[in-house]
């Protein structure tokens, strides 16, 4: 499934978007406010479902070569983040839905746990 097809499905908010999300095909996401879980757990290519909006989520994932972040809840990143999220070409998207309904949404869409 397509970053697009899931921003569609989940009415997700792009918040920075310096690639086309028709191009990112995603398979597989993690959900984590940890960043060290997200470093041990998360694999290249997925989507990440957090409540953090800090500078951080896009080193981690540029680190890790995750092309879209989704921030529940409302949270918003700062311009810094969404300026460094443009830079390392990751899209986050932004909803005001709770995480574990984000992650049940993605389940339902066939997004599913891969093996490390």
């Amino acid at each position: 499934m397509n970053l697009k097809e899931i921003q569609d499905q989940l009415q997700l908010k792009p918040l920075a978007a310096p690639v086309d999300p028709d191009s990112i095909v995603i398979r597989t996401g993690y959900t984590s406010d940890m960043l060290s879980c997200v470093m041990t757990g998360a694999l290249s290519g997925s989507v990440w479902v957090t409540l953090m909006a800090h500078n951080n989520i896009v080193a981690v994932a540029s680190l890790l070569d995750i092309p879209a972040i989704i921030i529940t809840e409302n949270a918003q990143p700062d311009e810094l983040t969404l300026a460094r999220a443009v830079e390392k070409g990751i899209i986050i998207y932004s909803t005001p839905k709770p995480t574990f309904e984000v992650v049940g949404k993605l389940w339902e869409l066939g997004i599913r746990a891969e093996e490390t």
